[in-house]
């Protein structure tokens, strides 16, 4: 059992981390602008707390294993909001963690971090805010594991990946779920080296990517 720190709980993949940390046996906090968004989640292993991740968050770092950072500013803000969450609260973060000596911390980041230059489109800006938060993760010191998943999917996962980045644009694709998944697969891994890997529908089993 780990004690986790969720960082965007109340977003689609993060919510179903939560639960899915939960049901696996984890103790979960969850700082979050709107509290009531997660009501109804009822375990006696889960404390929500009121926060905005604009402003200082680092208390909420104490006694932490883990830390898992799936926030975004969301596809209906700007570049500025992007700039705020994506990158500096992920940078913040990334910080927090390493001043209290967090075990590991694990970043949702996305297909097209690795190179947004490599990328032509309108999500650029995202993409180089996810890059820049990878890239400081990277340098940090700390225990990281970094999933890049494909477009995400609202439909019921299959609990089967690929980690290679398929050459159909099409197929770059993974239910949201099963990133949710593979967040608490990552949770459990006992491998100590640091890892980046792309998420994509396919036909293995998420426990045994990590």
């Amino acid at each position: 059992m780990a004690n986790v720190l969720v960082i965007g709980a109340t977003g689609q993949i993060g919510k179903q981390a939560v639960v899915k940390l939960l049901d696996a046996g984890h103790k979960v906090k969850a700082p979050v602008r709107s509290p009531d968004k997660l009501a109804d989640i009822k375990n006696d292993n889960f404390t929500v707390v009121e926060q905005d991740l604009e402003k200082d968050f680092s208390q909420h770092f104490d006694d932490v294993d883990t830390v898992i950072f799936t926030a975004g500013s969301g596809g209906s803000t700007g570049p500025e909001k992007t700039l705020l969450i994506d990158l500096w609260a992920a940078r913040n973060a990334v910080n927090y963690a390493k001043e209290s000596n967090v075990t590991t911390f694990i970043m949702v980041s996305s297909i097209g971090a690795g190179d947004p230059d490599a990328v032509d489109s309108e999500i650029k800006p995202y993409l180089v805010a996810k890059h820049m938060a990878d890239e400081h993760l990277k340098n940090s010191g700390l225990h990281y594991i970094i999933l890049r998943p494909g477009s995400l999917l609202n439909e019921p996962g299959t609990h089967l990946v690929s980690t290679e980045v398929p050459t159909d644009k099409n197929k770059a694709v993974i239910p949201r779920e099963d990133v949710a998944t593979a967040l608490v697969e990552a949770t459990s891994r006992v491998d100590d080296t640091n890892v980046i890997l792309h998420l994509f529908k396919g036909d293995t089993p998420i426990a045994h990517i990590f």
